[in-house]
């Protein structure tokens, strides 16, 4: 099998309050702000890595309401799945991956995010039932 052909799958959770804002989780190790999530283990089916983690990055516990999107860093070969999400328990709680939270408006978001981690908050925040699938290089849409 060709190593460069195998794709990488993450999840992340756009978790949306009673006033339409997204909160955003500052990471430790490059202080960039993005919804919570990450990379599925292996023999992890979707729907329990996305709750991991969420709940590793934030302490909280969620429901997923519906997939917003997909979208493929072309660069690094990863697909990522991202979701809107409600709290259903828990407090926000730092962790050794996360420093900060916030939650935002659209114009935040634009604003503290990367062009292509701003574009999967987005459409998670917008009320389309349709899933966006689009491609970027990791900064930038494509």
């Amino acid at each position: 099998m060709d190593h460069h052909a195998t794709h990488s799958v993450s999840v992340a959770g756009v978790i949306i309050d009673d006033q339409g804002r997204a909160l955003l989780t500052q990471r430790r190790d490059n202080g960039h702000w993005e919804a919570p999530g990450g990379i599925l283990e292996r023999d992890e089916d979707i729907t329990t890595g996305l709750l991991r983690e969420i709940h590793e990055e934030t302490g909280l516990h969620v429901e997923p309401i519906t997939l917003t999107g997909v979208y493929k860093n072309m660069t690094r070969g990863i697909v990522a799945l991202v979701f809107r999400c409600k709290i259903i328990s828990g407090h926000l709680t730092e962790t050794s991956e996360t420093q900060s939270f916030r939650w935002a408006t659209p114009n935040e978001v634009r604003t503290l995010t990367s062009e292509a981690f701003a574009i999967r908050v987005l459409d998670a925040m917008r009320d389309d039932p349709t899933p966006a699938i689009r491609h970027h290089n990791g900064t930038h849409l494509l």
